[in-house]
């Protein structure tokens, strides 16, 4: 039976480490890289009615056309996300030319023929779906086009050769807008040696029965880009262009090696520690991680998930989560081997008792993760996706697999003499055949948390007054409340490559030779080859194409540029908040549920804390605020209610139903010191396995993603004090402020003597 038992240990290890070595290459190939990881172009639309026309179609229709304009970009993988009611959001993963992108998918492609009084003669029906091709005419390349109706195109063009010399032009058209195009004015264009915006002007000689051809200045890429973007057909709508953004390629692929590399690093120092805090435990935990995360992407990438840097946050609280499921297994079979148990029953009590706390904790997470969906957008979902993934991850590999593979172990009768394997020292274990009882409590036991609490409550409030304060005089002096990033303000951004290294401060000296104050300067490239600026200024056409010259000059490489509107960051934004605060409405409905409403208020208090505290710290050191800052607060939220709801647990489970109405306050004071004196082991190890692969990506990755990584191991820590020190004792304060409820007593007659009591067969 314990060989047995053992032979199935050894067997499901080597089948999932092979299963894993053999997959695992398959995973990292098939990864989806997002904008920020991989490089690309952003856009995001603004759908309105064409002339003439009340109401836009379906956007699920609006969204079909558009990819079949992205199929002429020849793009692996695009997204495109509705949002709201006629909003497109256009992400193309690897695609540097913006201007060709810009071009295909805003143009409506609304063919049309016309005369040189821009009466139209035909439109686009007359032409065979997808009959346009590129061809060559004496070598020349023109679009060929097969005819349809070739009847009427016969009628037309017969009718045209009979005009006069100069007017028997049939001229073809792409979006011509009545009022505005003409072909009177662009003649004038012609004139002076510029392009016109008509596609071509032909004389007719005769009635064309047959294919006709589209000739003009044209070169192969061009010819062959109008051919299929007249095969693509024509958009039912306009499309206003709100926001967008180009992110250099080399850029993105700089920032995913060395973040995968840091990752790595990272993820080793946590299995190091979890071996030395928990030996085989922790070696099963270890082995499990990586499980963990392949699973994960295995699952994401079959989903058809983007990879992006809030995917990499949900991806690492995801982790910390999951390590943390462990700690307070592991945590509570200590615990029971402390008490004296032996090491099977230590292992079947610890898991049993530890199973609510996870469970309650991942859920609560899960319903965060589940309207963070439902209501976000972009980044946001992405961020709420990845984490859905994580906490099932969690709940049905990490919790279920580490408890079959060391419940085979504990079974098979090996560890029965081996409890130090657990991590426990053999002095602190007592000797039950002895008489001996528990003798060791924990590194907590003497700390007395709600001393600590009158001590720091303060410290919190501190900080949020420094912050409004620096706030007030920063926004006074003309610099805004927080340093907003051009994603919540207008501006520009400009990529700028050198075969030289850049420096910071020569970026800013060429930009100011122009008159344009640089707000930030973001360095990449093995040898900071790639500069992308951000300037808080929109630059105009004209002074863009003078600063785009001189940059080109100056390093030799002609630099990209997007301008970036405030109205995408700012919906951002308050989507984000829409979605927090259902969610923590959901979230106060479930813990009112499954502990009670004090509880439930102490835990949304201390979310509203950690939130405020990380603004504090964007306002005090004029952090400057981009899109990212959304997924660090939506992260934090989810691992600081992971942490307080694994306290509350242990305040439950102590509390289990008994009052002290003497003196509550002093038992309630009892309760939560106890509590976390049990528990603040757990919140140490497990901040600390959640910000080592943190600091590994601070020092280690990529310089293009340090403040997004700073900003979530500030975020951690927060998350860490509050647990610790606010979240108990808030709902103490809330406790011993409660009134208790009077139960109503029922009138009973008072009865001047006694009455005598009928038992059946006694004296009845």
């Amino acid at each position: 039976m314990r060989k047995s038992k053992l032979m199935v240990f050894i067997i499901s290890v080597v089948v999932m480490s092979l299963l894993m070595v053999w997959d695992m290459p398959k995973v990292f190939d098939n990864i989806n890289l997002g904008l920020d990881l991989q490089g690309g172009f952003e856009i995001v639309y603004e759908v309105s009615p064409l002339d003439g026309k009340s109401e836009i179609p379906e956007m699920s229709a609006v969204s079909k056309s558009i990819s079949k304009r992205i199929d002429v970009l020849g793009v692996n993988e695009p997204s495109i996300m509705i949002e709201g009611e006629n909003r497109i959001r256009v992400q193309l993963a690897g695609v540097q030319d913006q201007d060709q992108a810009r071009r295909i998918l805003s143009s409506t492609a609304n063919m049309s023929f016309r005369d040189v009084n821009d009466n139209l003669l035909m439109d686009a029906t007359v032409i065979k779906e997808g009959g346009a091709t590129l061809a060559f005419q004496n070598g020349i390349p023109v679009v060929s086009l097969k005819i349809a109706d070739q009847d009427k195109f016969y009628e037309v063009t017969k009718e045209l050769a009979t005009r006069g010399e100069g007017k028997n032009l049939i001229v073809t058209w792409l979006d011509f807008e009545e009022g505005v195009d003409s072909y009177a004015k662009e003649m004038e264009k012609v004139a002076k040696g510029e392009e016109p915006a008509y596609v071509s002007a032909a004389s007719v000689r005769e009635g064309i029965n047959g294919d006709a051809v589209i000739s003009g200045n044209f070169t192969d890429e061009s010819a062959r880009e109008l051919a299929d973007l007249i095969n693509s057909g024509s958009l039912p709508v306009k499309m206003n262009e709100l926001y967008s953004n180009v992110v250099s390629a080399e850029l993105g692929e700089g920032a995913y090696e060395k973040t995968m590399i840091a990752g790595i690093i990272g993820y080793i120092a946590v299995v190091i520690f979890m071996i030395a805090m928990y030996r085989l435990p922790g070696v099963i935990s270890a082995f499990m991680l990586f499980i963990y995360l392949w699973a994960v992407l295995k699952v994401y990438n079959l989903m058809g998930g983007v990879f992006t840097l809030p995917g990499i946050a949900a991806l690492v609280m995801g982790a910390g989560m999951t390590v943390d499921a462990n700690v307070i297994t592991f945590e509570r079979i200590k615990d029971e081997l402390y008490k004296g148990r032996s090491v099977k029953k230590a292992f079947e009590e610890g898991s049993q008792m530890a199973f609510s706390s996870i469970f309650d904790s991942q859920f609560t997470t899960l319903i965060a993760a589940l309207v963070m969906y439902w209501l976000g957008t972009g980044s946001v979902k992405g961020f709420a996706t990845m984490l859905m993934i994580t906490i099932v991850g969690t709940l049905l590999i990490t919790v279920q697999v580490v408890k079959f593979l060391l419940g085979l172990l504990v079974s098979s009768g090996w560890l029965d003499n081996k409890k130090t394997w657990f991590g426990v020292s053999a002095k602190h274990l007592p000797d039950v055949a002895k008489g001996e009882e528990r003798k060791y409590f924990g590194k907590f036991h003497n700390v007395d948390f709600m001393a600590i609490f009158k001590k720091v409550s303060l410290l919190p409030v501190a900080i949020l007054v420094i912050a409004v304060a620096m706030g007030v005089f920063n926004s006074v002096s003309g610099n805004g409340f927080l340093n907003l990033g051009i994603d919540f303000a207008s501006g520009t951004k400009i990529t700028v490559q050198s075969d030289a290294p850049l420096t910071v401060d020569a970026i800013e000296d060429k930009f100011e030779e122009f008159g344009y104050q640089v707000s930030r300067v973001q360095l990449s490239g093995d040898n900071n080859e790639m500069a992308s600026v951000s300037i808080k200024e929109v630059i105009e056409t004209e002074d863009m194409y003078e600063l785009k010259e001189a940059l080109e000059a100056e390093y030799g490489y002609e630099p990209s540029d997007s301008v970036v509107t405030p109205v995408v960051g700012r919906e951002l934004v308050r989507n984000a908040l829409m979605a927090c605060a259902v969610a923590w409405v959901a979230m106060l409905a479930y813990i009112s549920f499954r502990f009670k409403f004090d509880y439930a208020i102490s835990c949304i208090i201390t979310l509203m804390h950690d939130v405020l505290l990380i603004l504090a710290i964007y306002a005090i050191f004029r952090i400057e605020v981009e899109s990212t800052l959304v997924a660090v607060v939506l992260s934090i939220i989810g691992y600081s209610i992971n942490s307080s709801i694994v306290t509350f647990d242990r305040v439950r489970e102590i509390l289990d139903g008994k009052e002290n109405a003497k003196n509550p306050k002093e038992y309630y004071k009892t309760v939560v010191n106890e509590a976390l004196r049990n528990t603040g082991e757990r919140s140490l190890i497990t901040t600390i396995t959640t910000a080592l692969p943190l600091i590994a990506l601070i020092f280690l990755g990529s310089p293009s993603i340090t403040g997004f990584n700073t900003s979530m191991l500030v975020g951690i820590l927060a998350g860490a004090f509050s647990s610790l020190f606010l979240a108990a004792p808030i709902w103490y304060t809330f406790r011993v402020n409660k009134k208790p409820t009077q139960k109503k007593q029922k009138n009973v007659k008072k009865l001047d003597e006694p009455t005598e009591i009928n038992v059946p067969g006694i004296n009845s």
